[in-house]
């Protein structure tokens, strides 16, 4: 019974939901609760989306384009929420967008020690299209172009991709 029982539980964490896909510029690139919201020097706005190990765990493409890099870097697992976790093992996503370069990083918490790109450099990528996987909860940092007014707020759930960052 135990093992039923540990099978269901990993069936359930692993489970990747069809989505119909919104529609609008930037959307959710993850399930999760917003944990900030910041403009950074260079005119962009980092979206900070923390993952539960209850939330669904596949992230997809936040807009339309062509991924033109997916690099791992290595190291800790603070917990995604704790502001340290900027060290984290992490994966930095750039797509070329109708909106310019898109840079997504996808942050490892402290249960989850793995993240899992599913497509490579080069790929042409719909927008919602599953892009890859961080295991058991953990951060994505989304950061938007200059001029692109933010829609979600702090505190805010989100769908990937159903969940629409920025507004018209």
């Amino acid at each position: 019974m135990p093992a039923t029982a540990l099978a269901a539980g990993m069936l359930w964490f692993f489970r990747d939901p069809e989505r119909e896909i919104a529609q609008g510029q930037v959307i959710s690139p993850a399930d999760g609760v917003v944990q900030s919201i910041m403009p950074w020097k260079d005119g962009r706005t980092r979206v900070a989306i923390f993952m539960s190990p209850l939330n669904v765990h596949v992230n997809r493409a936040p807009l339309a384009g062509t991924v033109t890099s997916v690099e791992h870097i290595p190291g800790g697992f603070v917990p995604a929420f704790n502001k340290e976790s900027e060290n984290n093992e992490r994966v930095v996503w750039h797509f070329d967008t109708e909106l310019g370069d898109i840079e997504m990083i996808q942050i490892a918490g402290a249960v989850a020690r793995r993240i899992v790109p599913y497509i490579p450099q080069g790929t042409k990528v719909e927008q919602g299209d599953r892009i890859g996987l961080i295991r058991f909860g953990s951060r994505v940092d989304l950061y938007l172009p200059e001029g692109v007014e933010v829609a979600v707020e702090v505190g805010q759930k989100t769908v990937a991709g159903v969940t629409r960052i920025d507004r018209d």
